[in-house]
């Protein structure tokens, strides 16, 4: 992938966060928590949480995902530092996911 391609997936993901977050009517003290997770872990993410909004990359691009989400975040409350990309390769991380919390899927 290359560097153009991952910093458009970045924009792409920060822009679904914040409208997500704006479409769900998200109050000031609602944030996004984040995780990076293999296939089950996300869909049990999803399934336990709602909204959810994830992006899946190889392995090896993950952490430079994270990076740059990260760079990109403006909205202070917004806990990526969760996202552990240490040992990201041997762990079969696919995805990051962003889920808010307090919001459980019904």
């Amino acid at each position: 992938m290359t560097k153009d391609a991952m910093e458009l997936k970045a924009k792409i993901y920060v822009y679904d966060l914040n409208n997500c977050a704006k479409e769900n009517g998200f109050k000031n003290d609602e944030t996004w928590e984040f995780s990076l997770a293999t296939d089950t872990e996300k869909n049990a993410l999803e399934k336990k949480y709602f909204p959810t909004i994830s992006a899946k990359v190889l392995p090896e691009f993950l952490s430079v995902l994270v990076s740059l989400v990260k760079s990109k975040l403006t909205h202070a409350t917004y806990n990526i530092d969760r996202a552990d990309t240490h040992n990201v390769k041997e762990s079969g991380f696919q995805y990051l996911i962003a889920y808010s919390p307090g919001r459980f899927r019904h």
